[in-house]
């Protein structure tokens, strides 16, 4: 079977195209900056081409990846989903069903050994024959987890077959793009969540030879093409874990968030991207709590990237042992002691939890040195009339919005009594985006209902006044805690401010010395990642990439009064009362 053409592709089911502009909406409503990097590499349509990801928010994931992949790249996008979510009564499994997507059993789901997937691998393998692009989660399984799971070799065996199946058509390409997904906070509202696709792998027939002669009946020729496959799945597990943060626990990830911010005290006038890949570095590579020891380094990932004629960067990739390829590279620690890092770890443990205490952020301990008490009691009584404006600008469409925060949280906190965190969590979000959806088209419709003789332009103001009400309450919560804050620094005796001040400035030196020693990262991190396009290890900085980033006392100013997104201080923040530090390790 020959590759579609181009003047074949298929046209976008109306069903997709409605379920992708929805959730569209509702994403963008759902999370405050959803940041798209590299968007060229995405393969266009009637090229086959398997996409996948991190598995770490359940349905939403799929849905993030629907909404960030434009529709002139690719008009359909084939989902997979456990088939346990189908077939009910329910709008979720109708949601599921309606986006063509592909029902997988689980052996966790089906104890009595039922898990054949066949068919549906089946299903799949045609439709990248047919230059159709399927979505897959290598992980198998979503969950809440401060680390990426093992992956397993399903996409990889996919792969094979699709070229055992094209291996008398030279002009087929199978394309690999991995794709790693971040999220600040997952299940709070208004966060902020970074989509970074990774340079792509392209396959053709003749990489049948990669897969050390599939049709061979050898039991050798066997074990090969299984070290082959392991070797793929290990490629794209070291893609898309380097594009995220990744840890065995959530201590880890706060310490990593910790030191970030410390390092490179800049907030959002740095890129969503560059900051994520900070923190993972400080994650993976550091050595706290004993992880990053050993820095992997892939040969297929450290090398430079191809390009084709095209300029579109393509990742390299050659057969073998995984345990071959693997190679784990000892850091020269010879100036870092593992002393040195684990009790700077409990340091920076320490002082985070000091700060919560005293109720500020690491920012406004630096703002005690530059600011006097005048200055600070003026910016207190600046921003109280303020808020207050704010809140009677807000309170007609909060009166809206009311029937759908109380139907969020009373559904969330239903599901959260179903199981452990570990197995509830990641599917937060998509209840809230689900219920939250149907709450607020009901309120939308009642209130048309109500003011039936305007019904036209009530259905066009609703929407505005609820998103206008919505801004205007992000910029309120985002006063409070800064008047909060403010007075908690007037509050704090001068001894306590500075004491923590030497604290914080012992903690910065060292911090200074891992990152530059240990972790290579730029000793000027403010001059590094503040410029317009800082060169950090991203393909593309334009359009997508800085959404959301303030750069420049006028950028900062206007985009105050932005009606498209709050100018946020730093990617931490959320539509709460305080800033979001708690991580559940207790409860895992």
């Amino acid at each position: 079977m020959s590759q579609v053409k181009k003047s074949e592709i298929k046209p976008t089911p109306w069903t997709y195209f409605f379920v992708r502009l929805l959730f569209k909406f509702v994403l963008k409503v759902f999370y405050g900056t959803i940041v798209v990097e590299n968007e060229h590499f995405i393969p266009r349509n009637g090229e086959a081409c398997i996409v996948c990801a991190n598995h770490s928010n359940s349905l939403t994931d799929a849905l993030v990846l629907v909404a960030s992949i434009s529709s002139k790249k690719r008009n359909f996008l084939r989902l997979t989903a456990k088939d346990t979510q189908f077939g009910k009564p329910t709008f979720q499994s109708w949601l599921i069903e309606s986006a063509g997507t592909l029902p997988i059993k689980r052996r966790k789901d089906h104890a009595e050994g039922d898990a054949d997937n066949t068919v549906v691998m089946g299903a799949l393998v045609k439709a990248l024959e047919e230059g159709d692009a399927i979505c897959l989660f290598p992980e198998g399984m979503s969950r809440y987890h401060p680390s990426v799971a093992p992956m397993r070799t399903g996409v990889a065996r996919i792969a094979s077959d699709v070229l055992t199946q094209q291996k008398d058509n030279p002009d087929f390409r199978l394309t690999l793009l991995t794709c790693s997904i971040t999220y600040m906070h997952r299940e709070h509202f208004r966060s902020d969540v970074l989509v970074s696709f990774n340079p792509p792998l392209q396959l053709d027939p003749k990489a049948s030879a990669l897969f050390n002669e599939l049709y061979a009946q050898l039991i050798n020729e066997a074990n090969r093409l299984t070290q082959a496959l392991r070797s793929l799945t290990t490629f794209l597990y070291d893609q898309i874990t380097q594009g995220t943060i990744t840890a065995p626990s959530w201590k880890i990830i706060r310490t990593a968030k910790a030191a970030g911010r410390i390092y490179v005290p800049l907030g959002t006038s740095m890129g969503l991207g560059d900051w994520v890949r900070v923190v993972g570095r400080f994650a993976g590579e550091a050595g706290f709590g004993g992880v990053g020891k050993l820095r992997s380094r892939k040969s297929s990932l450290h090398n430079a990237p191809s390009s084709d004629q095209s300029g579109i960067i393509n990742a390299q990739w050659q057969p073998g042992s995984s345990e071959e390829k693997s190679t784990a590279e000892k850091i020269d620690h010879s100036s870092i002691s593992d002393e040195f890092v684990e009790t700077l770890a409990q340091d920076i443990q320490l002082y985070q939890t000091h700060l919560e205490r005293l109720g500020l952020k690491d920012f406004r301990v630096l703002q005690y040195n530059t600011l006097s008490r005048r200055r600070i009691a003026s910016r207190i009584l600046i921003r109280i009339p303020l808020i207050a404006i704010l809140g009677v600008l807000a309170l007609p469409g909060l009166v809206l919005w009311l029937p759908v925060f109380v139907t969020v949280s009373y559904f969330t906190k239903k599901h959260k009594q179903t199981g452990p965190v570990w197995d509830t969590y990641d599917e937060i979000s998509q209840t809230k985006l689900i219920y939250g959806l149907a709450a607020g088209v009901i309120t939308w419709f009642v209130t048309c209902i109500i003011a039936l003789p305007f019904a036209p332009a009530t259905a066009l103001l609703v929407p505005g006044i609820m998103w206008m009400a919505l801004r205007w309450t992000e910029d309120l919560i985002a006063g409070v805690r800064s008047v909060v804050a403010l007075t908690r620094l007037l509050l704090v005796g001068k001894s306590e401010m500075n004491k923590t001040l030497m604290w914080r400035e012992d903690i910065h030196a060292r911090i200074m010395k891992l990152a530059t020693d240990r972790l290579e990262l730029p000793a000027n991190p403010e001059k590094f990642f503040s410029t317009m396009s800082s060169p950090g290890p991203r393909w593309d900085t334009k359009g997508g990439a800085d959404k959301g980033r303030t750069q420049g006392l006028w950028a900062r100013g206007t985009r105050y009064f932005s009606l498209r997104r709050r100018r946020k201080r730093d990617w931490n923040e959320t539509m709460r009362w305080y800033d979001q530090t708690y991580l559940p390790e207790d409860e895992l």
